[in-house]
């Protein structure tokens, strides 16, 4: 991308919350996934993390920064989509890390699409599977391992909200993920785990330029208060929060964090 995302490399410095914490990040080699992996690595969490594998080289390229600072990264690519993926990245979690305390649901699949008439649901079914089924099929899978304290952030966007016409089934599923958040932080409550949300608005990561022509990437972002999309750097701090201690009573809710623009 050009200009490069920023997710925190040079600028992130840990304060030692989460010594001894144990997770799992997803959509952890790009965009905010990375973001919020360098920040939670920093902090000194040992992640497992998950990506597509054709983006192995962005993915060795984060650990290979994080492991040089000493902290403990593992890598374990897959789809998203497919379910038994899901419960093996847990598995392997546990397996790699002893046990499991804390999952960071970032990645996502979108797709632009003027023409609901053109949309095809073998499309449809991508962007669910990923965006939502993966939910369940994680929360379910690590849940059992999860003692009290344990928390679950999972990542909405704005687009659950103010959908664009041009991205149905995305919005669709940031919606569904909405919902899932506060219900899900219901049902885990008496076992003591913590669900919360991270809504971003227009933030620059490799997601935008795989959606959309040139000139909508060129122009992305500009029609926010600020004038510029935000950067994946940007929305690290909030996934911290929602996973360390300091967020003890704080379960179902959801951080926006796009830029000015309103979203009430």
């Amino acid at each position: 991308m050009e200009p490069n995302p920023d997710h925190g490399e040079g600028t992130y410095v840990g304060l030692g919350r989460l010594r001894g914490f144990r997770g799992v990040v997803t959509g952890a080699d790009s965009g905010i996934g990375r973001a919020a992996t360098i920040a939670l690595a920093r902090e000194g969490a040992s992640l497992v993390l998950s990506y597509l594998p054709v983006e192995q080289p962005d993915a060795e390229a984060v650990r290979d920064l994080l492991v040089s600072e000493g902290h403990s990264i593992t890598l374990f690519p897959g789809d998203l989509a497919d379910e038994q993926y899901c419960t093996d990245l847990i598995d392997r979690a546990v397996e790699v890390l002893g046990g499991l305390d804390t999952l960071v649901m970032v990645a996502g699949h979108m797709a632009s699409n003027d023409d609901i008439l053109k949309l095809e649901t073998a499309a449809i079914d991508r962007t669910l599977k990923t965006n939502v089924y993966s939910l369940f099929w994680l929360t379910k899978a690590a849940i059992p391992y999860m003692d009290p304290g344990s928390s679950i952030v999972t990542t909405g966007s704005t687009q659950g909200v103010y959908p664009s016409p041009n991205k149905l089934d995305y919005a669709v599923s940031k919606g569904a993920v909405g919902v899932f958040t506060a219900a899900l932080a219901q049902h885990v409550a008496p076992k003591g785990i913590r669900v919360n949300s991270v809504a971003p608005g227009s933030v620059w990561s490799p997601m935008q330029p795989a959606s959309d022509d040139v000139e909508t990437v060129s122009a992305f972002g500009g029609d926010t208060p600020y004038g510029r999309p935000g950067q994946p750097a940007e929305l690290a701090a909030a996934y911290v929060h929602f996973v360390s201690p300091e967020s003890s009573f704080t379960s179902g809710a959801t951080i926006t964090i796009a830029g000015a623009t309103p979203t009430v």
